[in-house]
C-alpha cells in the first residue's frame, strides 16, 4: 500500500454508466441544464446531497469529535487580498496556458503529450503562466483598492487564525484545525465529471507540531487518512500512495504523498497530505507584522510551529465512493416478479454513506397496513433518513428493507431485509431502532434481538 500500484483502468464506459445513474437517480445534475448547463459546474440532486453531507459528516466524526487534539472552524471565502500576497498564491499559483492559433481553445502545456491542438490539432502558442485565481470586487466601484478573490483552499483561513484558535481554546501542542469548506480555481481544463471543476468543497486539516517532529506526524498522518477510506468500505486494491518528486512539490512544502484512488480514467488523486513546514504562519507573520508563535510553558520557548495538511476533496471522495459502490449483478427477484433473469444496477454504499439508511414498505395500501408503516416510519425518521414507499408493484417493494404486511397486525413483527446480501429477519417493531443502529454500526443484523426470529422467502 506505500508502493504505487502497476497502472490499471476500470472497465471500458464506467464512467459514463455512473454519470447516467447520477443523472437518472437524482444523485448529480449538470448545472443552470435549463440554459445548456454552464461548464464543469454541478449540481447535487435530492440523492447526492445526503451522501456528499454523510461524506463530510463522517470525516468531521473522525477527524474532529473523535479525537481530543482538533477544533473545528469556518472561515470566509473573501479574505483580504494580502492573504494571497503572503501565502505566495497571487505570484506563484499558476499553470502553464497555451492557446490554440486555429479553434482558439487553451490547454495546460503540462499535460499535452505533444506540440499541436488536441482538439483540431491547430498550433499553439508560446507557453505562459495563468493564474488560477478567480478575482472579483468587493464595493459599488471596480477599482484595484476593491480587488479580492474567491479562495483557492480553506487553509490559510486557518493559518490567518491561528493566534485566535490558539488564545480561545487553550490546545498544546500537537494539535489541529480542521475546516470544510467551498474553494474556487479557474482551471485551464476540467472534465471527468465532478473529479476536476472550478467550484469545489475542500476537507483540511492543519496539524500544528513542534519542529523536529513534523517527519513523525506527516507519516502517522498519511496513515490515518488512507484507513479513513478504507474503513469506508473503498477497496484496497483501488488504492495506493504516490510521493511526489522534488520537482512536483508546491513551494509551500517540505515533502508530500498523494492518496491516489483508481478512478474510471485511471488512477489520480483523491487526497495529499503535505509537510508544510512553517512555511505559511512565518509568511503570514511577516506580512502582517503579528505574532504568530508558539509559546511552550515546558521548555520557556517561542517558536513557529510546522504544520502537517491532510487535504481532501469532497467532490473526489463523491466520486470514488460512488465508483467503488457501482456494481451490474443478477436481479434475484427477477424471476419471482417475471419469470426472467435481469441485471440490476446497485450501490453498494457503506452504511455510513448511504442516502437513505432504511425504506419503510407496506405490503399493500389497505388503511390498517398503511397506519402501521407511517407509525414506523414516524418513529424511524428521527434518527435517519428514511424512505416510504406504497406505489410500487408488491415483488418490488417486497425485496427492500423494512416491510410491514398483514402478519404484522398480529404479531408486530416485521420483516427487515439487507440491501446487499437479500437475507432477512423477522423482529418485533420495539426492537426495530436498535437492530438498525447494529447494522448502520457495522454489525450483523443476522445476530437476533430478543424475540426475533430468521425468516426465509418461500420460492417456487
Amino acid at each position: 500500500m506505500t508502493e504505487q500500484t502497476p497502472a490499471k483502468v476500470l472497465p471500458e464506459g464506467r464512467m459514463e454508466k455512473i454519470v447516467s445513474l447520477c443523472r437518472r437517480r437524482g444523485f448529480i445534475f449538470p448545472s443552470s441544464e435549463i440554459y445548456g448547463g454552464l461548464s464543469s459546474c454541478w449540481d447535487y440532486g435530492p440523492l447526492g446531497v445526503e451522501l456528499k453531507r454523510n461524506v463530510k459528516e463522517a470525516w468531521w466524526q473522525a477527524m474532529v469529535r473523535e479525537r481530543d487534539d482538533m477544533v473545528g472552524l469556518d472561515t470566509s471565502i473573501l479574505m483580504h487580498p494580502q492573504v494571497w500576497a503572503a501565502s505566495g498564491h497571487l505570484a506563484g499559483f499558476t499553470d502553464p496556458l497555451v492557446e490554440c492559433k486555429n479553434c482558439h481553445l487553451r490547454w495546460r502545456s503540462d499535460e499535452l503529450k505533444e506540440d499541436r491542438c488536441p482538439s483540431c490539432g491547430g498550433e499553439l502558442t508560446e507557453s505562459r503562466q495563468f493564474n488560477l485565481m478567480f478575482k472579483t470586487f468587493m464595493g459599488p466601484v471596480e477599482e484595484d483598492a476593491s480587488v479580492v478573490y474567491l479562495r483557492p483552499e480553506t487553509a490559510q483561513g486557518i493559518f490567518v487564525n491561528f493566534q485566535n484558535v490558539l488564545n480561545t481554546t487553550r490546545k498544546k501542542l500537537p494539535f489541529g484545525i480542521a475546516q470544510i469548506g467551498k474553494a474556487f480555481r479557474n482551471e485551464i481544463t476540467t472534465g471527468n465529471f465532478i473529479f476536476r471543476s472550478r467550484e469545489f468543497e475542500q476537507m483540511e486539516m492543519e496539524f500544528f507540531v513542534k519542529p523536529g517532529t513534523d517527519g513523525e506526524w506527516f507519516k502517522y498522518w498519511l496513515e490515518q487518512r488512507l484507513n479513513w477510506y478504507l474503513k469506508l468500505g473503498i477497496k484496497k486494491e483501488h488504492l495506493h500512495l504516490r510521493e511526489h518528486t522534488q520537482k512536483e512539490l508546491a513551494h509551500y512544502a517540505r515533502s508530500c504523498s498523494d492518496i491516489e484512488y483508481l478512478f474510471p480514467m485511471g488512477w489520480a488523486e483523491l487526497e495529499g497530505v503535505a509537510n508544510r513546514g512553517d512555511f505559511d504562519l512565518t509568511q503570514h507573520a511577516k506580512s502582517s507584522g503579528k505574532g504568530l508563535e508558539y509559546f511552550d510553558d515546558e521548555t520557556k520557548e517561542h517558536f513557529l510551529p510546522c504544520v502537517i495538511e491532510p487535504s481532501a476533496g469532497v467532490d473526489r471522495s463523491v466520486l470514488a465512493v460512488l465508483c467503488d459502490a457501482y456494481a451490474e449483478e443478477p436481479d434475484p427477484s427477477a424471476p419471482l416478479r417475471t419469470g426472467k433473469e435481469e441485471i440490476r444496477v446497485v450501490l453498494h454504499l457503506h452504511p455510513a454513506l448511504a442516502p437513505f439508511k432504511v425504506a419503510v414498505l407496506p405490503l399493500s395500501r389497505r388503511e390498517n397496513l398503511v397506519k402501521v408503516a407511517k407509525e414506523v416510519y414516524t418513529d424511524l425518521r428521527q434518527g435517519w433518513m428514511v424512505s416510504y414507499d406504497d406505489a410500487q408493484s408488491i415483488g418490488r417493494r417486497y425485496r427492500r428493507c423494512v416491510t410491514v404486511d398483514f402478519q404484522s397486525l398480529e404479531d408486530k413483527q416485521v420483516t427487515v431485509r439487507d440491501r446487499d446480501s437479500m437475507n432477512q429477519i423477522r423482529i418485533p417493531i420495539a426492537e426495530l431502532k436498535n437492530t438498525l443502529a447494529a447494522k448502520l454500526a457495522g454489525e450483523d443484523i443476522l445476530v437476533l434481538p430478543p424475540g426475533g426470529k430468521v425468516w426465509k422467502e418461500e420460492r417456487t
